[in-house]
């Protein structure tokens, strides 16, 4: 398999979901550890170390959840009710 075989959507699904996955959990430690050093201690850098993995766990949030909707096996459509057949009566 190609790079450009691994980039096309729909290949290699399970391991890119895993590698965003991954990085969602970093940003998610990395993130709560800047909230509670900066709620400790104040320092200017802190608060906006945590914005930024904020901003980071919900980017990676929409990955995660792009690849795993690609995981998901498509819902079949149901056919239309044909409209020559009476409703059942009760």
């Amino acid at each position: 398999m190609s790079l450009d075989d691994f980039l096309h959507c729909g290949n290699c699904e399970p391991l890119k979901a895993g590698v965003h996955a991954t990085a969602l959990g970093l940003f998610v430690v990395m993130g709560a550890y800047n909230v509670a050093a900066w709620l400790s201690r104040r320092e200017r850098h802190l608060a906006i170390n945590a914005l930024v993995y904020a901003a980071l766990t919900a980017w990676e949030q929409q990955h995660v959840a792009h690849h795993l909707a690609e995981l998901r096996p498509a819902a079949p459509q149901q056919a239309a009710p044909d409209a020559a057949q009476p409703p059942l009566a009760a």
